[in-house]
């Protein structure tokens, strides 16, 4: 995509495209086939979106993924790889709109940007879309098909809820980009009052991109491997309507930062922790191995009901404030604890989801991989006064394992992985603990139903799962299942 010029809107990719002239093509079904290739614009009527929020049609035995495209649209799309049989695309310009799209969409741009697929959708479409995806994914396993799979339910905002984005640095610091990998490339699409994100990371990318300018920090080039400035994360409180701020840089570039931060502070008084962070490494990895804090304060406190959490810079919280509500009360109705419960919050983080259940339960024991969330979690206990948590740092087989030679009796086991689910051996040790409710929440339909599929043969039978939209606008979805102990395995 070429470089728009100065005078436009800041929305554009860093890496230009070819400057070849893009031809246009009849419909391919009314002539023979020509070669297709990056650049060509084809007719094509779009027929469904796929679990990647792409858009698909066929064109003369030929599969098109079309980004930015809805079922029923006919769109001309414009290619931009060509592989095996396989065309992915997209839009280019709208000939007649499908019937699901929103006649006011939040975003002008989603078609260039593709972070958001399904942000041109009418929202009551994307919620019977998304519980289609999940029934698809289910239907994958007949052995499944006695769940209840609940309408989805929502949070309270459908814009501007993303508390947390992680930023690429790019361009020139005469021309700051801070934006997201389009699909599929390398180019940055440089972000500009984006609107999923929380009104106040917004303004801190303003903030920082003028900086940048004013400043002359000089940005990362991933090809040449100079330049200092890498990465930009940022975090916000909505209870304190506070924001972290961490600066990543190839080196240290002590007085580069520290004059960026001073700028930082000054113009927006709301950031109250900032930070920087050395990743001199190669790839995609965006934080390096230690946080170097430029402010004395360290954390922000998040609240969730009555529990408080302090998040640091690389605390795992969910990124909707009121979707993480959500989750913690189904979480809590599907426990149904009483005070002599002992609950396994099995992948805890910084324990908040254990901790939300503690005030019910006799004992929470927490396991999570991630020291130093570990250490967020024994904080966060402190800092609500809980005295019946425990959590533990390790491997969640081997944890396990020593769970059953201690003889622990555990009512309920909360688990919570990472997108890829659980390995088999985690789901074997905890049935291996005869808890009589396990609670299973999940961001993805697909590892989620495989796994419900084991624990039914180790003899947990899921009776229903609750979807809850904790990224509107996007293609993804959480849900909460509910297992019960059966009689028998399967």
């Amino acid at each position: 995509m070429k470089k728009e010029s100065s005078n436009k809107p800041k929305r554009k990719p860093v890496r230009a495209a070819t400057d070849k002239p893009s031809a246009v093509v009849a419909p391919l079904e009314v002539q023979q086939r020509p070669r297709l290739a990056r650049n060509m614009i084809v007719e094509a009527s779009v027929s469904a979106i796929d679990d990647d929020g792409y858009g698909t049609a066929r064109i003369d035995g030929m599969s098109f993924k079309i980004g930015g495209a809805l079922p029923g649209d006919v769109v001309l799309a414009k290619i931009d790889h060509v592989s095996f049989g396989n065309v992915t695309a997209h839009l280019h310009k709208l000939l007649q709109p499908s019937s699901l799209r929103s006649k006011r969409p939040p975003c002008k741009v989603s078609s260039e940007c593709l972070g958001c697929p399904l942000i041109s959708m009418r929202y009551v479409d994307q919620k019977v879309w998304k519980r289609g995806m999940i029934l698809n994914e289910l239907a994958v396993y007949p052995e499944l098909a006695d769940i209840t799979v609940h309408p989805l339910m929502s949070p309270d905002r459908l814009i501007h809820y993303r508390n947390s984005a992680k930023l690429i640095v790019a361009g020139k610091y005469s021309e700051p980009y801070l934006g997201i990998y389009r699909r599929a490339s390398h180019d940055v699409f440089d972000l500009d009052e984006c609107p999923i994100h929380h009104p106040l990371i917004n303004r801190v990318m303003e903030v920082v991109r003028r900086g940048i300018i004013k400043m002359k920090v000089q940005i990362y080039n991933p090809r040449s491997k100079m330049g200092l400035l890498r990465y930009l994360v940022v975090r916000v409180s909505e209870f304190e309507q506070k924001a972290m701020v961490v600066l990543i840089t190839a080196d240290k570039g002590y007085n580069e930062i520290h004059h960026l931060s001073r700028f930082i502070r000054e113009a927006l008084p709301e950031v109250e922790v900032l930070a920087s962070n050395v990743n001199n490494s190669e790839g995609n990895v965006i934080f390096g191995q230690k946080d170097t804090f430029i402010t004395k304060k360290q954390y922000l406190t998040e609240q969730v009901g009555d529990v408080y959490l302090q998040i640091s810079p690389r605390s795992f919280f969910q990124v909707n404030s009121s979707g993480a509500r959500l989750i913690y009360d189904k979480v809590k109705e599907f426990a149904a604890l009483d005070r002599n419960s002992t609950v396994l919050d099995l992948y805890c983080g910084i324990g908040g989801i254990g901790l939300f259940l503690a005030g019910q339960a006799k004992k929470v024991i927490g396991i999570e991989v991630v020291e130093e969330a570990v250490a967020d979690a024994r904080k966060n206990a402190r800092l609500n006064g809980f005295t019946n948590c425990r959590f533990e740092a390790g491997d969640a087989a081997e944890l396990l394992d020593e769970l059953a030679d201690e003889g622990e009796q555990i009512d309920a086991v909360v688990l919570n992985p990472p997108r890829k689910g659980c390995d088999e051996q985690v789901l074997h040790g905890v049935a291996g603990l005869s808890p009589r409710t396990i609670v299973y929440v999940s961001c993805s339909p697909q590892s989620l139903m495989r796994d419900l599929a084991v624990l039914k043969k180790l003899g947990y039978t899921c009776r229903e799962i609750q979807p809850i939209d904790m990224f509107p606008q996007t293609v993804h979805v959480e849900n909460v299942a509910r297992l019960e102990k059966s009689d028998k395995s399967a």
